[in-house]
């Protein structure tokens, strides 16, 4: 940033943060619009907390499912949720404000678009059941900054975070598998996997990911590399209809090579999992694996993406929480691809960067 952008941008925080200013913007017809909305963004984050608790008890109560059929009377679901007339009022009051069920005007109970989205992906209330553990280890966020990454909740889940493949893989295995789905979208809408003959997934885990590229592209043949406890219940979890076609090979990236031959290997949600040592050192196994002139796509989100910092600031403490990788800019991607030896870094577009963003890169021929 140059010096007289960093005047700006002090002077208009000089003027942001002065009430007297504030008031003036409220009341001016063509600043009060704006003032309204910094002013709602400014309460959404300060109640972000009870807004959190909300979500969580309409996903554990399972509300939007049992709204799915249609409107529903206040004292049939009360019941139906074990609540009393006091509770549910409160529930539905707050579930409203967010979008997540609609009151209507006989004063039956019905699903709004938000819940309704809910039911669209899955992965999203798996991922609320899952912060659980992440609010336990944030419970006081300034001692989480000053004790080291790591050993916690989150910590103890991720059982390769720590260094510890050998332990039990079913629950993170289960929440990656819930999770894939909408990640895939991105990077099948993204990149032209037809024009590839053998794809190796690494870290694949369940193997949602190569069987949704299995279904859309029958040609390709398909190996999943994870850790062996990984892919034995891939192995059992691959549906028939492509599980013929996927070779499931076990191992570990950090001290294992890779099965050699493929002409596309994909790292989905791998490399912000990981420090920069072992991202660096994946990324040239990767490398000397691939066929020349094959092509690394990188899968995951990014820091710096536009729209998205939430993003951002949902993993940088959720990584740190979990003792292992932090979020990386699209550059910082770049340049670790480059000084692996890649060559023509490129980004292609996706419906939703803030789910995933993808990356390609090419090994070099010889």
């Amino acid at each position: 940033m140059s010096r007289l952008a960093e005047r700006l941008w002090a002077w208009r925080d000089r003027w942001v943060a002065n009430p007297g200013f504030q008031r003036w913007a409220m009341r001016l017809p063509f600043t009060r619009p704006i003032a309204r909305h910094r002013a709602r963004r400014l309460f959404e984050l300060a109640t972000a907390t009870v807004t959190s608790q909300v979500l969580a008890a309409v996903v554990e109560l399972d509300l939007p499912r049992r709204l799915a059929a249609g409107p529903v009377a206040p004292d049939d679901l009360a019941s139906a949720l074990d609540l009393d007339p006091d509770a549910l009022r409160c529930l539905v009051v707050a579930a409203e404000g967010l979008g997540l069920v609609r009151g209507l005007a006989d004063g039956r109970v019905a699903l709004g678009m938000t819940g309704a989205e809910l039911l669209a992906h899955p992965g999203v209330p798996a991922m609320v059941r899952h912060h659980r553990l992440l609010a336990r280890d944030l419970a006081e966020p300034v001692a989480f900054l000053r004790r080291p990454p790591g050993g916690g909740e989150l910590a103890r889940f991720w059982v390769y975070a720590g260094g510890r493949p050998e332990g039990d893989v079913a629950p993170y295995s289960e929440l990656m598998a819930v999770s894939q789905p909408l990640v895939a979208e991105q990077a099948l809408a993204a990149y032209p996997f037809a024009r590839h003959r053998q794809l190796l997934d690494v870290g694949g885990g369940d193997g949602a990911f190569v069987a949704a590229v299995a279904a859309r592209h029958p040609r390709l043949g398909c190996t999943l590399f994870d850790l062996p406890p990984v892919v034995a219940r891939a192995r059992s979890r691959l549906a028939p209809a492509v599980g013929d076609r996927i070779r499931v090979v076990g191992g570990d990236f950090r001290v294992d090579p890779l099965p050699p031959g493929a002409d596309l290997v994909t790292l989905v949600r791998i490399l912000h999992d990981h420090e920069d040592a072992v991202a660096a050192a994946l990324l040239g196994k990767v490398r000397r694996a691939l066929v020349p002139g094959g092509r690394v796509l990188v899968v995951e989100p990014m820091a710096g993406t536009r729209g998205a910092g939430a993003v951002a600031a949902y993993f940088s403490f959720y990584l740190r929480a979990m003792g292992s990788g932090r979020p990386r800019t699209k550059a910082e991607l770049a340049r670790m691809l480059r000084e692996a030896g890649f060559v023509r870094v490129r980004e292609h577009a996706v419906p939703l960067p803030l789910i995933a963003r993808v990356l390609s890169a090419i090994s070099p021929r010889v």
